[in-house]
């Protein structure tokens, strides 16, 4: 992946509880929780409509916040006590943020990975 990969031009604000991100080859609605600093988001959910009209679906978390849970879960039962982490449709980035998320999304797209790592919503 690019190491400056750039989501190009951009507009960024608030939509409800959707932080909504356009760029010039997608939009990504992003749902922190109430009041999460943007530029420490760690884990959330989100959305990424393609300017061909798809719809694709990931959670994302920084390994950070992947170690944090994990030690959260140890001596629960919940992923057997901490020793594993699963999620279908996980992306783990290096750096917390709306805006690094968004530049990993703009770099999977430039390099053709998105679709291997994003799940598609409304079929092939």
């Amino acid at each position: 992946m690019s190491h400056s990969a750039s989501p190009g031009s951009v507009e960024r604000g608030w939509d409800g509880p959707w932080f909504r991100v356009r760029a010039d080859a997608f939009e990504a609605s992003f749902l922190p929780s109430s009041g999460e600093d943007l530029d420490l988001v760690c884990n959330v959910d989100l959305f990424v409509d393609l300017k061909d009209g798809s719809r694709w679906s990931a959670t994302v978390f920084t390994a950070a916040e992947v170690e944090r849970l994990m030690r959260t879960w140890a001596g629960t039962d919940e992923a057997l006590g901490g020793r594993y982490f699963w999620v279908s449709d996980g992306l783990i980035v290096r750096d917390p943020g709306i805006d690094n998320m968004t530049k990993v999304i703009a770099g999977l797209i430039e390099n053709d990975e998105f679709s291997d790592i994003f799940q598609r919503l409304d079929g092939d």
